[in-house]
């Protein structure tokens, strides 16, 4: 069989796979984001039958599925609503620092690894995944709740602290000095900054640019928009991410629906690829005996993203069960962590990577079904009749 062949057979394969595991996901009412990933996972390296001929297409579909997946996080907020939220977390991205950095760093030490390699391990345990939370927060239909800008905010304030966190690793990685560490800084908070200036003041633009073409033109400009955005801040040393998301904020809500409409199908499709993706760059044979230590460190942190989605949301004002819904929505982390790992990696510090990998594929199941099941354990925590009492003055539930 020719190579385009053995392409075609493969995501035929993946894309069916794909109808199947999310058939189950409803069908048990869960988030079909773990058997994504567990089934990346059985046809990676070392697994079941590894995925060879679209490995190149998946790796570029899936961080597609990544900045579609926040562009339409960003869909559902304004500007505006977005610097409010902003300034009234500064705490909480302190707290979120404090209580998810020290785990990771304090393991790394005291399993003997270098201080370097303790510090990338403490941002790995520190970011949380937007991609998938995002698709959560879509999935169970909270994306109206009191609680979720809360989840926001924590999530943009630490792709924004990634902007400063991951050049400042770089240079240590690479024994630079503080003055390339102070020039690589310097530019991500410029490009950081740009973009949330032209996300507040592009939005009439934008309008203008939509409202008056049809559906197909509509898609193209906002994907080719997206992309391009994404590329320029990535390139400046920012996130893609935060880019895609500020296109979404962006938008005015006049076209935000139709902008939703157009994109979800994308979304969803590109949005499973990248779950898919992850699980293959996973090594089933270098990942499986770092399953101990890995489970340790995910229930550490696990309880203080817990914790620091409390402490957001109570900023809020979210009462008892959106208070806890908010942590347990913090808990899966992804593509930051092992962006992070990578790079340890690449600079001599091997233990890093399958060490993370482990960790975070145990978090990003184990973390979709903590956040569908939060209210049940809301209501054992606290009995229905006082947490529907203090919970009364929310607009959305809990």
């Amino acid at each position: 069989m020719n190579d385009l062949a053995l392409l075609f057979v493969e995501l035929g394969l993946i894309v069916s796979g794909l109808s199947v595991l999310t058939w189950l996901g409803r069908r048990f009412g869960l988030s079909p984001i773990p058997l994504f990933l567990l089934a990346g996972l059985a046809f990676g390296t070392g697994g079941l039958a590894p995925v060879r001929a679209s490995a190149s297409f998946i790796e570029v579909g899936s961080q597609i599925g990544v900045l579609l997946l926040l562009l339409l996080l960003g869909l559902e907020f304004t500007a505006d609503e977005l610097v409010q939220s902003l300034r009234r977390h500064r705490s909480s991205g302190v707290v979120d620092l404090v209580l998810n950095f020290t785990p990771g760093l304090a393991a790394g030490l005291l399993l003997g690894l270098p201080v370097v390699a303790a510090v990338s391990l403490g941002g790995v345990t520190w970011i949380s995944s937007s991609g998938m939370i995002a698709r959560l927060l879509s999935d169970f239909g909270r994306l109206g709740n009191r609680e979720t800008p809360s989840v926001l905010s924590v999530l943009v304030l630490e792709d924004i602290a990634m902007a400063l966190f991951l050049p400042i690793l770089i240079v240590m990685l690479a024994g630079g000095g503080p003055l390339q560490a102070l020039a690589g800084v310097a530019l991500a908070v410029g490009a950081v900054t740009l973009a949330l200036l032209a996300a507040s003041r592009a939005g009439s633009r934008i309008e203008s640019l939509l409202a008056a073409r049809s559906d197909e033109e509509s898609l193209f400009l906002l994907l080719g928009l997206t992309l391009l955005v994404a590329g320029i801040t990535e390139g400046l040393g920012a996130s893609a991410a935060v880019g895609a998301f500020l296109v979404g904020i962006a938008v005015p809500t006049e076209v935000a629906e139709r902008a939703r409409r157009l994109l979800e199908p994308l979304r969803d499709l590109f949005a499973a690829v990248f779950f898919i993706g992850f699980g293959l760059t996973a090594d089933v044979h270098e990942v499986v005996p770092m399953l101990p230590v890995a489970l340790a460190l995910a229930v550490v942190t696990a309880s203080t993203k817990v914790a620091t989605g409390w402490y957001a949301a109570g900023r809020d004002g979210a009462a008892f069960k959106g208070r806890l819904r908010a942590g347990t929505a913090l808990v899966a982390r992804g593509e930051f962590s092992i962006v992070i790992a990578g790079l340890a990696a690449a600079a001599g510090h091997e233990t890093v990577k399958p060490l993370a990998t482990a960790y975070v594929l145990v978090l990003a199941v184990f973390g979709p079904v903590l956040a569908r099941y939060s209210d049940a354990i809301a209501d054992r925590l606290r009995p229905p009749e006082r947490t529907a009492t203090r919970g009364s003055p929310n607009r959305a539930p809990g």
